[in-house]
């Protein structure tokens, strides 16, 4: 973990105020970092320590989905857990998004105690 022993949540949303809200619910336990996009979530992730992604499906070039499977297939981020925000709700969505190495979903709007309790469940 880092020198302060907390660890680095990387929001990756394309929607401003959803990176505004997770941001300010997190930043008092976490390191937060933001992607607006799939790519630039790759580019920190290659150049940064990241503990944990939270990762939005529905984006624009690159979407969440291909962005996990990317991070996946790349040794170096095989073992970041992703977990996907989304307002899709449908089994196949969540069969798919597991598929490509999600190790959990929040529905949007996100609830803010599920937040907190997936996020420490996944960094332990």
């Amino acid at each position: 973990m880092n020198n302060n022993n907390r660890a680095t949540v990387l929001i990756v949303d394309d929607t401003p105020d959803n990176i505004t809200l997770l941001s300010s619910l997190l930043k008092d336990k976490y390191h937060t970092k933001v992607a607006t996009s799939g790519a630039t979530a790759l580019q920190i992730v290659a150049s940064s320590k990241v503990d944990l992604i939270l990762l939005d499906i529905m984006m624009p070039d690159v979407d969440g989905i291909e962005t996990c499977r990317r991070l996946k297939a790349d040794p170096a981020s095989a073992g970041i857990p992703v977990v996907f925000l989304t307002a899709k709700s449908q089994q196949e969505d969540e069969a798919l998004g597991r598929s490509v190495g999600a190790v959990d979903f929040l529905r949007k709007p996100v609830n803010p105690d599920q937040l907190f309790t997936r996020v420490a469940a996944h960094l332990k």
